[in-house]
């Protein structure tokens, strides 16, 4: 195992795990902000019949545009089963099936009618106007939706268009979170003298759900090295990632670390050249992987964003997985000394990168109106105003 890597190498070594979750069916309707596993076929023709693409007149095209006589009406849904006579119209609806004989629609606006006649200027117009002919959307057996593709509404309209039910698609893992430390409590318990409020567990768990992972266990653990264990065991069984906060320093309650490399789990850093975050460990058992994250909370969450969420993203099939930062100008210069890479709550107005007061690893206030991080790479030591900086969104 690695020990105190730069950034750079610890996102490396996490790229080569290719972890990735095995596809499953899914309901459409249960298919949203999943990745295709495989490309996604036509069923049938789209349209699946001529019908009219305007409320109008349908008939048979003659450039003389003579009169007509409106012989019926066909409305969307109907099913004629006559074959319209080139002297004859019919009065029909959008997306109304066109009837055998005809070939053109004119729009109504275009259209005199006197009694049960109706005259046109046919220079406006040509054969196939207005016409929305079978297949004209896809063809059957044709590729509508590649593999690795993001499920919008819009893709879930388009299945549900061709008569699909289900979609082969990555699923989202089974995710435990474990907070260890003898201090933390839960929301709505009086704060006793050396306490403090669970502000990791809500603040990842919202950050799961945004991700689409909503199969989750939260375990609270004392800091004792038996029941630190128990859950270690409990969570590596049941779970395709585990998450655990604080415990993973050197120190005398610090168990965490210890405790995974004696159930099996390989590590494959611990300590990363950063700021925030420095004590991060990374493993994997199998096809299991698993983060020890900092107990401070501004920590928590910059590595959570730097590491844990792409390799999620790359266990659900996301092919933008480790797509990388945005680059956005800085609005101010910025100065450092340590020769660590700093990760920046910041904000973003006017298309610029602001850097927010309260940049220590236990505050954060800063989050309460942080669009993202900046990362300020090991080697830079000065950033001019304008320069432009890597910025990663939520």
């Amino acid at each position: 195992m690695k020990e105190f890597i730069p950034v750079s190498e610890a996102k490396t070594i996490l790229k080569s795990q290719k972890v990735k979750g095995s596809p499953v069916f899914l309901p459409i309707e249960k298919s949203l902000g999943k990745i295709t596993a495989s490309p996604v076929f036509a069923t049938m023709d789209v349209p699946s019949f001529d019908n009219s693409g305007m409320d109008g007149y349908a008939l048979s095209w003659d450039e003389g545009g003579e009169g007509r006589h409106v012989i019926d009406v066909i409305q969307a849904g109907a099913s004629p089963d006559f074959v319209l006579e080139k002297s004859k119209a019919v009065r029909i609806y959008t997306g109304a099936p066109i009837p055998e004989g005809a070939d053109t629609v004119i729009p109504q606006e275009e259209i005199d009618r006197t009694g049960e006649m109706i005259f046109f200027d046919s220079q406006k117009f040509f054969r196939g106007a207005n016409v929305r002919k079978k297949g004209a959307q896809c063809r059957i057996g044709s590729e509508v939706v590649p593999a690795c593709t993001k499920i919008t509404p819009g893709t879930i309209g388009l299945l549900a268009s061709l008569g699909i039910r289900e979609i082969e698609v990555f699923p989202s893992p089974i995710v435990t979170l474990i907070l260890t430390g003898d201090e933390i409590i839960d929301l709505g318990n009086d704060l006793q003298p050396g306490q403090i409020y669970n502000a990791n567990g809500p603040a990842l768990e919202s950050y799961l759900g945004l991700l689409g992972i909503n199969e989750l266990q939260v375990l609270k653990v004392k800091d004792e090295e038996t029941e630190v264990t128990r859950v270690i065991v409990e969570a590596l069984e049941n779970s395709d990632f585990v998450l655990l906060t604080g415990g993973i320093s050197v120190g005398d309650f610090d168990f965490v670390k210890g405790s995974l490399e004696q159930n099996g789990v390989e590590g494959l850093f611990y300590k990363v050249k950063q700021r925030p975050g420095k004590p991060l460990f990374a493993g994997r058992k199998g096809e299991k992987l698993v983060f020890a994250l900092p107990g401070n909370p501004a920590s928590v969450l910059s590595c959570f964003i730097q590491y844990v969420k792409p390799c999620l993203l790359e266990w659900m099939g996301n092919p933008m997985a480790w797509a990388g930062p945005q680059f956005l100008p800085i609005f101010r210069d910025y100065n450092k000394r340590t020769e660590l890479t700093f990760f920046l709550k910041a904000k973003i107005e006017n298309g610029k990168v602001i850097l927010l007061p309260g940049q220590e690893s236990f505050n954060l206030l800063p989050f309460g109106v942080a669009d993202g991080i900046v990362e300020i790479p090991l080697a830079i030591e000065h950033i001019e105003e304008g320069s432009l900086v890597a910025f990663y969104p939520w």
